[in-house]
């Protein structure tokens, strides 16, 4: 009866991390398998989940560990060890992994897609031959082909890319990974009609951005059907109206059409993007490199700053500042420094200006014991 009552328990606590895990509550489902006693193959497994799920992969790896050692033929298991491995970034334990779930199951497509997306990560240049095993098994496999169009797109071997889109999107015609790849294939071709499918299939699935409708505005600026590429690029500029080009390349649409006061406003504002001063972003740049006492750096972006903008005070301090840790050359320090006193003696932060002028006397002094 006892032996009973502990099983029934078992079961009991079992099916409550169940329903936890099912609502997201790991860590409570965690607390109900760590009850359970004596732990158990299935425990250890849905302990391994969890922890996994809340984020906590080497204690989740631990417990997958334990029931491998106790039946390392579980393959979906081991397939899941594999996959946490890889996300917790210990790629030598996963390829050392795949690999022999590889020699096991020499058959198996998928063991060799995993392996070569291992290999990827790796920076291994036999990845891309893994991918090619992977579809000799089963030329269907998304994933795979969807790797092989990417890799031969990126070498502008672009009839294989078509070649290889192609035979997946047979089986998937909405796969968007390889419809994007087929679309940028015909657009780097220059086959700008058959481009149009692709790019107007993402928009039809739901894949809409401000690339893909700037692609597709270009492929119909490139046919002469300029109403269609002002629409798609008026789309693009919903997602993204800071982007210099788009604006551009409306202002030149916009002309060929006759609207002339759409294209000037379209233009000033390409120009006003692109003129746009970027001296706060380079000091905040200058001071994240100071605060690493990286002051080479500082130095660098500081002057940047500087170059877009002559008259911000704070860089032209900092400056100073940054070169008088960095540089040997104390007179040159001095002249940073006064440089800037000199610049806002009477409107500048009073700060900034005591601590100017209170260094570049004490370098004069250092300077002229040395003299003596």
């Amino acid at each position: 009866m006892l032996v009973a009552f502990k099983a029934e328990a078992q079961t009991s606590a079992l099916a409550v991390s169940d329903s936890l895990y099912a609502v997201g509550e790991y860590a409570e489902a965690i607390k109900k398998l760590q009850e359970i006693a004596p732990q158990t193959e299935k425990t250890y497994l849905k302990l391994a989940k969890n922890y996994a799920a809340n984020r906590q992969p080497e204690i989740a790896l631990e417990n997958y560990k334990k029931v491998l050692s106790q039946n390392p033929n579980r393959v979906l298991t081991t397939i899941d060890y594999g996959e946490l491995l890889v996300k917790s970034g210990k790629l030598k334990l996963a390829d050392s992994l795949f690999k022999d779930l590889t020699e096991k199951y020499p058959d198996n497509a998928n063991f060799k897609y995993q392996l070569g997306l291992i290999k990827e990560k790796l920076k291994d240049s036999t990845a891309i031959s893994y991918f090619m095993f992977t579809i000799a098994l089963d030329n269907t496999h998304q994933g795979a082909l969807y790797k092989l169009a990417k890799d031969k797109l990126k070498h502008r071997q672009y009839t294989m890319a078509e070649h290889f889109s192609k035979i997946g999107l047979k089986v998937n015609p909405n796969n968007p990974s390889l419809l994007s790849i087929l679309a940028q294939t015909y657009s780097s071709l220059k086959l700008y009609k058959e481009a149009l499918q692709p790019y107007e299939k993402l928009i039809e699935i739901g894949q809409d951005s401000e690339f893909i409708y700037s692609k597709l505005g270009f492929a119909y600026y490139r046919l002469n059907e300029y109403e269609k590429a002002i629409k798609n690029y008026n789309k693009a500029l919903e997602i993204e109206d800071r982007n210099s080009d788009t604006h551009y390349t409306l202002g030149k649409l916009y002309a060929l059409t006759g609207d002339f006061d759409k294209s000037e406003t379209h233009l000033l504002m390409s120009i006003l993007i692109k003129k746009q001063p970027v001296d706060a972003e380079y000091l905040s740049l200058g001071l994240t490199y100071k605060m690493q006492e990286k002051y080479k750096d500082a130095l660098d972006y500081f002057n940047k700053a500087l170059e877009e903008n002559p008259d911000k005070e704070r860089a032209l301090y900092e400056r100073a500042v940054a070169a008088d840790n960095y540089m040997a050359d104390d007179s040159t320090v001095i002249k940073y420094y006064l440089a800037y006193f000199n610049k806002y003696e009477t409107i500048g932060n009073d700060g900034m200006l005591y601590r100017a002028k209170t260094r570049a006397s004490d370098l004069k002094k250092k300077m002229h014991l040395a003299e003596n």
